[in-house]
């Protein structure tokens, strides 16, 4: 893997992360990030909403950066975590509505974007002597299955109104 996909794959949670803490930091004091999402950090009316656009954005370049990257990966593995990265930077561009109106097309990118990153581990794995150990099959079930649990957990609490949706969504 070329030194900028290593980059770009450590720079990915960093950014997400850093997002995050920073805009949540912003908001008013009736901000709770175990309840709200990390998109109601880039909603419309949000403090300083461009935070949390900057970062999904760049988590989504990243995401491509390290798809273009992975050449140890297999192509459907590397071309789903190029869709996947797309979509969060597709997020971005469509924000929440101010309200609880909701927007279809961020919730059409947000549910690309999160299906896509849970799925592509799963269709990355490899077989062989040499296939690094990241790339396996037992690994990649096992990523995709990690993913795939914690993806339930958040929409679960998204459709049921569950009061750990935040925490939800930033653990997966």
């Amino acid at each position: 893997v070329p030194w900028w996909g290593l980059v770009s794959s450590a720079v990915a949670p960093v950014l997400l992360v850093g997002g995050w803490t920073v805009a949540a930091g912003l908001q008013p004091a009736s901000f709770n990030p175990v309840a709200d999402t990390i998109s109601s950090l880039a909603a419309e009316g949000a403090a300083d909403r461009w935070v949390m656009t900057l970062a999904l954005a760049g988590v989504g370049a990243c995401h491509v950066i390290t798809g273009l990257a992975l050449r140890p990966a297999a192509s459907a593995g590397r071309l789903i975590l190029i869709i996947g990265g797309a979509a969060t930077a597709l997020v971005a561009a469509f924000p929440e509505t101010a309200g609880d109106g909701g927007s279809l097309p961020h919730t059409v990118w947000a549910t690309l974007g999160f299906v896509a990153l849970t799925a592509w581990p799963l269709a990355a794995r490899r077989r062989g002597a040499l296939v690094p150990a990241g790339l396996r099959p037992g690994v990649c079930a096992g990523a995709a299955g990690v993913l795939l649990g914690l993806l339930v957990w958040f929409g679960a609490e998204l459709i049921g109104g569950g009061l750990q949706v935040g925490l939800a969504e930033r653990v997966l």
